[in-house]
């Protein structure tokens, strides 16, 4: 018997997708520009709607509340949103979730908020940005079954981003993934008998657990017939020792370290898996949730990345957006107070530099965010040492947002590169000409940047104005890396220009992808892709591929000069094939993702940056030189 279809509930996946309905780019900030508010779940619904339709990109779309949420038990749940919190396109996406479970009734709101703020949660989410939603029990006394079903349908309401009814765009669109949702900072708390729920009835549910980025549990305890269903970063206070090696098991931890009365077991290829253990006669709550989100949850975030429904219940909901369980865990680079712990200083930019620049109908290159190495800042770097990286969002995408969903912050860090994120919705037609202008300017603004090692990369919409970028001035970028690109072929103008240069570039698609980069139905890469492959190849001075042949090659349909087969974040299997120029530089590569759809990988970024690192162009002569073993 098929289930109902949305009429539901017809969503799409924002990352990438670019929506008519999006408003102009200017004045984009990316925020709610909401005051701290404080509200039973029954007032968030009543206010989310009319809230939402006033930020970025909403305007004259109709909300409500999601329908999951209609028999929730009133008087149960609390919801405190800290100030400005990201909202418009997908900038909610990046707002932190605390959901704290607790055994114990409160008299009034009043109650309830000072709870809050006795734990530090007030604290730590206004630092952040997002929510603390506040659960207690449906029969006012203790955690059961019956929470489960609650649960479910609070997390189906706080992951459903821009989900809309009715067949196609055309319908209310939900509220409250935006007003108190997230998506890849959600977080758990449980305390005594909220601990012990989370055990048994969220922990043991691929589709709950494998979404959350961290876990404490005070004082929780676990039936014996249960098991973890999914790898999950957890800090466990008094937990027994049945219950830690359940989740050690489900992190597959091989290593261990015991630092200030707390032991740590973790996967030392994936450390990001890992099980915090401490026994305290007399646990302080607050002491132990500042401890876990500073030293674990801002670690570790999780994206979405499968097909919609296939590990998630079979209910009128199944398949909205953001069902993709499980979801994949990664490293995390958080930015606390404008910096992250690896001094990364980040700086929101809104300025008129490049207004003289203007798409038809009166737009232009306003914003962008800036990521900079603090020796890059205080120009204690020496001059022309740090790489450039030009990071390009997908339709409907936040720049902040693209650039931690991708991957490339954490490689920052360690890498000590810079990243420039501009804002450019609905000015692809002037992008050949401005995002040449934004590299010059980063270049001349902050001078231990390397004018040699600037790269490109950019995903769905950002995938072409990669392409936009590189045509509108090649001798700029030392590599390009368009993911999941719609496609560009430039001006007769832009393409001679093209001609003059040779350009590094891979192109990256994965399996389930969008038609004009890769082709579901045969497992092939698209049409679209192998005229852009030998575009380029003609550009490189190199032959093109007459023919391509899917049957002796399957995937890529030709044969490399090297291949490569690995498994991203131990999870998911990725092709690369390479074909090198007569000197064996590999200028011109695919890469194929198995099983992914059309979505924001952090692994992506390492693919990326991995494939540029090895190029650079001589800024004076234009000459690209290639480092096969450079580290």
């Amino acid at each position: 018997m098929s289930k109902p279809s949305f009429q539901r509930i017809a969503l799409a996946l924002t990352a990438g997708a670019s929506f008519t309905w999006l408003a102009f780019a200017l004045n984009y900030t990316g925020s709610q520009k909401n005051p701290a508010t404080f509200e039973t779940l029954e007032e968030a619904r009543v206010n989310g709607p009319v809230a939402v339709a006033t930020i970025d990109g909403n305007v004259g779309r109709t909300f409500k509340s999601h329908p999951v949420l209609d028999n929730y038990p009133k008087g149960t749940t609390f919801i405190y949103r800290s100030p400005n919190m990201y909202g418009g396109r997908a900038a909610a996406r990046i707002n932190t979730n605390l959901v704290v479970f607790v055994e114990r009734p409160f008299e009034n709101k009043d109650a309830a908020l000072q709870y809050l703020k006795e734990l530090g949660l007030i604290q730590i989410i206004d630092e952040a940005r997002g929510s603390v939603v506040l659960v207690t029990p449906a029969n006012g006394k203790t955690f059961g079954a019956a929470d489960q079903k609650n649960y479910y349908a609070l997390q189906t309401a706080m992951f459903a981003q821009k989900a809309t009814e009715g067949p196609g765009r055309g319908g209310a669109a939900y509220s409250d993934a935006e007003y108190f949702g997230g998506f890849s900072y959600y977080y758990v708390i449980g305390i005594d008998g909220g601990a012990t729920f989370v055990n048994n009835y969220v922990a043991n549910t691929l589709d709950y657990v494998s979404r959350i980025a961290g876990m404490l549990l005070i004082n929780g305890k676990m039936e014996h017939n249960r098991r973890v269903a999914s790898h999950v970063p957890v800090y466990l206070v008094n937990a027994p020792d049945s219950v830690a090696e359940r989740y050690k098991q489900a992190n597959q931890v091989s290593a261990y370290e015991s630092a200030r009365g707390v032991e740590t077991y973790y996967d030392p290829v994936l450390p990001t898996k890992r099980v915090l253990l401490a026994q305290d006669p007399n646990p302080d709550p607050a002491r132990y949730i500042r401890d876990a989100y500073y030293n674990l949850f801002v670690k570790a975030l999780r994206v979405g990345v499968v097909q919609q429904g296939l590990n998630s219940a079979s209910t009128p909901y199944q398949g909205y957006s953001m069902d993709q369980a499980p979801y994949s865990l990664f490293p995390r680079n958080a930015i606390i107070n404008g910096a992250t712990e690896d001094r990364i200083l980040v700086s929101f930019k809104s300025e008129e530099r490049f207004s003289d620049v203007k798409t038809p109908n009166g737009e232009y290159l306003q914003t962008w965010v800036e990521y900079l190495p603090e020796e890059v800042v205080k120009g204690t770097a020496p001059a022309g040492t740090a790489p450039l990286v030009l990071a390009l969002h997908g339709g409907g995408d936040d720049p902040r947002q693209f650039v931690e969903e991708i991957g490339l912050l954490p490689l920052a860090g360690a890498e000590r590169f810079a990243i420039v994120a501009p804002e450019h919705q609905n000015i692809a037609g002037i992008l050949p000409d401005v995002l040449p202008r934004l590299v010059r300017y980063m270049l001349k603004t902050y001078p231990a940047l390397d004018a040699s090692r600037v790269y490109v990369t950019g995903y769905s919409m950002g995938g072409a104005a990669t392409l936009r970028a590189i045509y509108g001035d090649p001798s700029l970028f030392a590599a390009a890396i368009p993911m999941a690109a719609a496609g560009y072929s430039g001006t007769p103008e832009q393409a001679a220009k093209m001609k003059q240069y040779r350009m590094p570039i891979l192109f990256m698609a994965s399996a389930y992808d969008l038609p004009g980069a890769f082709d579901p139905a045969n497992g092939v890469i698209s049409g679209a892709y192998q005229k852009q492959i030998n575009l380029f190849l003609g550009f490189n001075g190199m032959k093109p591929i007459e023919n391509f042949d899917f049957k002796t090659y399957p995937i890529n349909g030709f044969k490399a000069d090297r291949m490569t087969r690995v498994k991203l974040n131990g999870e998911y299997l990725n092709h690369s094939w390479y074909l090198h120029d007569s000197d064996g530089a590999p200028m011109v590569a695919v890469s194929i993702t198995e099983e992914l759809v059309h979505a924001l990988y952090p692994a992506y970024g390492e693919v990326a940056w991995h494939f540029a690192k090895h190029f650079s162009r001589d800024p004076k002569t234009g000459a690209i030189r290639y480092r096969p073993h450079v580290k």
